[in-house]
């Protein structure tokens, strides 16, 4: 197929302080061959070296920074700068493995009816993680369905069919915005493929926020509260 006649594909990376491994993450989007792609990195005040590294890979990969304002705020951002046809997101601190988008955009072309398709996720610790830490956080062995935003590919109106991430909660947005796609009506298809490796390290977002697990019920409530008015916003 002509590269005119390619979707443009925009990948968000959300990051704060994400200078050890967002270098891996791009590399990982770069390595998807995919002809028409922008890298939406949106750094949610860092202050660490992120910018530096980010910049150094220049086009097609656009950096924006912003004060802190969290991870649901940082992903709006990058959406609203995105301009692709189709959206996905990827964590700095993770990374895609080859065929992802080439096989996620062949299910979208073949299959009109399906707004967003995923992928299995399989973690992994770190390298540089002690045996200490290891001990502490299990790490599974098996890959699992990745219902998750970084093993997603979906259509531009498909996401503006639900709207943007709910900027109220610290931790669980995405696990809100996806019990809202339900609600909305959107079709998803799960590959049985591995596209997603999770990095287990000492600075992951579910682990430094444990304070804000409490959002995960709040999200769970709003959902409830959806239903209770008939699935309305």
């Amino acid at each position: 197929m002509n590269n005119k006649n390619e979707p443009l594909i925009s990948t968000i990376i959300p990051v704060f302080n994400g200078a050890r491994y967002i270098s891996r993450a791009i590399e990982s989007i770069l390595e998807q061959g995919h002809p028409k792609i922008e890298i939406v990195v949106v750094d949610d005040g860092s202050t660490d070296d992120t910018a530096a590294v980010v910049k150094q890979f220049g086009a097609p990969v656009c950096y924006f920074y912003q004060e802190n304002a969290g991870i649901a705020a940082t992903m709006n951002h990058g959406v609203r700068r995105a301009k692709g046809d189709l959206f996905s997101f990827l964590d700095s601190d993770d990374y895609w493995l080859p065929g992802k988008i080439s096989k996620q955009l062949e299910v979208l072309r073949q299959h009109p009816e399906i707004d967003m398709v995923f992928g299995h996720v399989k973690q992994f610790y770190s390298p540089e993680l002690s045996k200490e830490y290891r001990d502490k956080y299990a790490c599974p062995e098996s890959p699992s369905p990745g219902h998750n935003s970084g093993s997603m590919l979906i259509r531009k109106a498909s996401f503006f069919n639900v709207g943007f991430f709910d900027e109220k909660f610290a931790t669980g947005s995405f696990n809100d915005w996806y019990m809202r796609a339900g609600a909305a009506g959107l079709q998803s298809m799960m590959l049985p493929d591995v596209f997603y490796m999770r990095r287990i390290h000492d600075a992951n977002h579910g682990i430094v926020r444990r304070d804000k697990s409490l959002d995960y019920v709040r999200v769970l409530k709003a959902h409830l509260d959806r239903q209770r008015r008939g699935g309305k916003q």
